[in-house]
């Protein structure tokens, strides 16, 4: 598990750069809910503006989490038009309908797709939800690695995540070559934040430990709710995806 060197470097460069200006506590990730530019079920866009903005942006990081960005039709547009502006992108899906839909995106050094897996052992999951979402989301994370993309798990702990079951995961985790893993609190309260901060000495690599750091502040800046994202959760069928029909101009 290896930090990339090309989001180091523009990670370093933001920080040079808001000092310069002055601007410290400028956020260096922007966190969207695709459904805010996004039909679902359509390849339009809700805001042809909103998408100007997001490209204008000065944040090195577009994250884009909140509602599955794989329900909407024309994500796979919009991430390459913000991966060409020279922005990173990291898609959080909960991975049930990675594998049906990679074919839509186009491997990047700019982007990461990153899958929403929540502190549960695959027994657990199986137990509660019995539907193999689990499992679908392993085979999409497989199928990303073998098309040639970058990769990351995204973990988010609320203030009654059992860490054993992390623990568990932990291992699991060691024989899935993802690129990364992070670790957040799900809500700005102190017992989840500790949880947290606890949980993250299970990331192998120090430079994904202190960038999970920099995700939660950014994201829970926005998000102050303790909103559960249930990676296990039943989904609707996509619609059929034509994704050219989102028009960025």
């Amino acid at each position: 598990m290896r930090f990339p060197a090309l989001l180091s470097a523009k990670l370093v460069k933001a920080r040079v750069a808001g000092f310069f200006q002055k601007a410290h506590s400028a956020p260096l990730i922007d966190f969207l809910d695709a459904a805010e530019v996004l039909h679902s079920g359509s390849e339009h866009p809700v805001s042809h503006e909103k998408i100007r903005g997001i490209l204008d942006s000065p944040a090195p990081i577009l994250w884009i989490g909140g509602s599955d960005p794989l329900d909407h039709p024309g994500i796979a547009h919009l991430v390459r038009a913000i991966a060409q502006s020279g922005r990173f992108v990291f898609l959080e899906t909960s991975g049930t309908r990675l594998r049906r839909r990679i074919h839509e995106f186009q491997p990047s050094p700019q982007l990461f797709l990153t899958v929403r897996i929540a502190p549960q052992s695959p027994a657990a999951a199986r137990d509660i939800r019995g539907a193999g979402a689990f499992e679908l989301a392993l085979e999409g994370l497989r199928a990303a690695r073998l098309s040639g993309f970058f990769t990351a798990i995204h973990s988010s702990l609320r203030e009654d995540s059992d860490l054993s079951q992390l623990r568990e995961f932990s291992i699991l985790l060691s024989g899935l070559d993802v690129d990364g893993w992070l670790i957040t609190a799900a809500c700005a309260s102190d017992s989840a934040s500790r949880k947290a901060t606890e949980a993250r000495k299970l990331i192998p690599n120090s430079q994904w430990r202190k960038f999970s750091t920099r995700v939660e502040r950014d994201i829970l800046s926005v998000s102050k709710s303790c909103d559960v994202h249930d990676s296990f959760r039943s989904e609707p069928q996509p619609a059929p995806s034509r994704e050219e029909g989102v028009h960025i101009s």
